[in-house]
This record gives structure tokens, C-alpha cells and sequence, in this order.
């Protein structure tokens, strides 16, 4: 078995173990610090939204070595504006101008088509008008609600209201980080974009979902058992399906990657680029979220609860209960090991097994805890 998978093992069974539950202040810093940077660059730098949320035309020439930068001196000399030109993999030229009207396309496509040295019915010329954004904008904002409702009502009924606020709060992560970046690129926001973002946060909850699963397991015997607290087995939740979330993941963002820097690097196919790029954000986001804050956010939630209170309270006295009595049987043995040093030694041997015996009642507690 390879080493990824010893550790996997050893983390399901619970020999080895992070505590994400006990270090979750870290993991909401962490969390904190990527949101109020991913907000600050959308209010600094803002999103760049494509043709389709702005109108204008997008011209398609016939195959042509003219090179992007004099079709974009062209564009952008007849008509006034910034123009956007993209090399297709037909080695044809897809140049996008905002805010055309059909006269002033028209002047653009001519002056194209006599650049190029054809006629002006081979330079395609298609006008998009920016109502069309804005009607995909709220169907995309309508769908977004109505999807995160059905997600919490299911999550409530299946786990727990609790769980369905950490899933929540996780999505929303997700989505904040991946327009951030966005906006620090300045990648153009378009169709294809508002369809990633609608994808990733079904790959987000279904990493949520498989933790929970594991930590409802772990948990559903709770107060039948007194020698773990609710963290600890949260905690082994998260440890025994970690390796497997993450694992998932990769094979999710390998083909994710190859569209994002293959297909749109060498082929220069914007809708890849489009739909790939909050894709691979979203997807290793939605991973670390479904592990660092998902399960802590829930777990955080349930541990203000009287009776998990109470019982968390009777294990952790009675851990340290059992340390005190460790540290006074020590105490003990050294100071009778002494009397019995002379007769060969004995006196050791018991304060050396008591250790050991002590070493494993408290290790075991550490170790739940780690």
C-alpha cells in the first residue's frame, strides 16, 4: 500500500489524527483574511464584464495571418473603443468591441474586411445587446437562492439545522474567494462564468456531505460513551474521510486543469477559459472549506448545546481526575523506588511499568484530541 494510503488508513482508523475542530480559530482566520482580501480587490479592482452583460458586437474574420495586435489597432482605431481580439484555433480572429451600435459595427467590419483584403460578407458580425446579461444575471441570481433553500431544508431534515448553517457559511467561501479572484485577474464575467459558479457549489456541498455523513456516524452514539467529547469525534469525522475528499478532488481538477491552461492556452478557446477557471477555483476551495470550516462551523454551533455541554464537562474532569491520580502514584513509586534501589533494583522496575501504564491513560487522551 503506497504511503497516501497507510496515512489514509491509519487517519480512518483514528491512530493518527489533525485536530481541524481544536484549531478551528486558526482555520476561521485563515478564512477571514481570503474573504476581506477577495472583497477588497472586487472593491478596488472590481469584475470586468464581458460583451454579453455590456452589449457591443463581436466580429469573426475568416482565417487570416493577421496578427492580434494590428486587428486589435483596427478595431480599435474605427471605433473609439477598447476591443478584445482572440486567436481561434481555425487560426480565424474573434474580436470583441463593447457599446457598438449597427452603424458603428458596420464601419468596423469594413474597415476589417479591407485590412484583410476581403470582402466585408466574409468578416461575421453578430450584435449583442446587454438586456440579454441582465436577463441571465437574475436567472442565474433566482436559481443561486433557490438552490441554497432546497440545500438547507435537505440538510436540516437529513443532519441538522447546524450542519446546514456550516454548509452554508462554507459555500458562501467558496463563492467569495472564486469572484475575488476574478476581479485580481480581471478575467471578463460571462455566460460561462455564471454557469461555473452555479457548478461549483454542487461540488462544494458534495464534499460537505461526505464529512458530515462521517461525523454523524461518529457522533450518533455520543452520550452512550464517555471517553470521548463531541469535538474529538467531529474531529475523527473529518480525519477519516479527509484523504478521501482530497483525493476526489484531484481527479476532479486534473481535466478541470487541462481545459484551463491546455485547451484555453493553446487553443485559445475563451468559453473553455470561461467556465474552467471558476471550475478550478471553486473546486480546491470547496475542498479546504468542506474540511477546515464546514464541520468546525457546525461543530462550533452544537457544543453550545446544555447537554453536550454537560457531558463534554463530566469526560474532561474526569480526564483530569485521572491525570491527578497518575501524578500522585508516580510520586509515590519514586519515593518507595528509592527504599528498594538496594534490593536489585525492583524499586525501578515498578516506577517504570507505573509510567507506562499512566503514559497510555493520558496518551489516549491526547491523542483523541490531537
Amino acid at each position: 500500500m503506497s504511503r497516501l494510503g497507510n496515512l489514509g488508513a491509519k487517519l480512518y482508523r483514528g491512530e493518527t489524527s489533525y485536530d481541524f475542530v481544536g484549531r478551528r480559530k486558526l482555520w476561521y482566520g485563515i478564512t477571514l483574511l481570503l474573504v476581506v482580501t477577495a472583497l477588497m480587490g472586487l472593491g478596488v479592482r472590481g469584475l470586468t464584464m464581458g460583451i454579453d452583460f455590456q452589449g457591443g458586437a463581436v466580429l469573426t474574420t475568416p482565417p487570416t495571418s493577421l496578427s492580434e495586435a494590428d486587428a486589435r489597432e483596427v478595431a480599435e482605431g474605427t471605433s473609439g473603443r477598447s476591443a478584445d481580439v482572440q486567436k481561434l484555433g481555425s487560426g480565424a480572429l474573434r474580436i470583441q468591441v463593447t457599446g457598438l451600435d449597427t452603424e458603428e459595427s458596420g464601419e468596423t467590419r469594413a474597415a476589417l474586411a479591407e485590412e484583410l483584403g476581403v470582402p466585408t460578407q466574409q468578416v461575421n458580425a453578430d450584435l449583442v445587446g446587454p438586456s440579454w446579461g441582465e436577463q441571465v444575471t437574475d436567472q442565474a441570481v433566482k436559481g443561486i437562492l433557490i438552490f441554497l433553500a432546497l440545500v438547507t431544508l435537505y440538510l436540516a431534515f437529513a443532519f441538522e439545522w447546524r450542519m446546514a448553517v456550516g454548509a452554508l457559511v462554507a459555500l458562501l467561501n467558496d463563492l467569495i474567494v472564486t469572484i475575488g479572484v476574478y476581479a485580481f485577474v480581471g478575467f471578463e464575467v460571462t455566460p460561462g462564468t455564471v454557469v461555473g459558479m452555479l457548478t461549483i457549489l454542487g461540488y462544494s456541498l458534495y464534499d460537505t456531505v461526505v464529512v458530515y455523513d462521517k461525523v454523524k456516524e461518529k457522533t450518533k452514539n455520543l452520550t452512550k460513551q464517555d471517553r470521548y467529547t463531541y469535538g474529538e469525534l467531529a474531529n475523527l469525522g473529518i480525519n477519516a474521510t479527509v484523504v478521501r475528499s482530497v483525493n476526489t478532488s484531484i481527479v476532479a481538477l486534473l481535466p478541470v486543469a487541462g481545459l484551463l491552461f491546455i485547451g484555453s492556452g493553446l487553443l485559445g478557446g475563451g468559453t473553455l477559459t470561461d467556465i474552467s477557471l471558476p471550475l478550478f477555483i471553486g473546486l480546491a476551495a470547496g475542498t479546504l472549506s468542506s474540511i477546515v470550516l464546514a464541520t468546525p462551523v457546525a461543530t462550533e454551533l452544537k457544543l453550545r448545546q446544555p447537554e453536550i455541554k454537560d457531558h463534554d464537562r463530566r469526560i474532561l474532569a474526569r480526564r483530569a481526575r485521572a491525570d491527578a491520580r497518575g501524578g500522585a502514584d508516580e510520586r509515590e513509586d519514586t519515593a518507595a523506588g528509592g527504599g528498594a534501589a538496594g534490593a536489585g533494583g525492583s524499586g525501578r522496575t515498578g516506577i517504570a511499568e507505573r509510567r507506562v501504564a499512566g503514559s497510555h491513560g493520558a496518551g489516549s487522551a491526547t491523542g483523541r484530541g490531537r
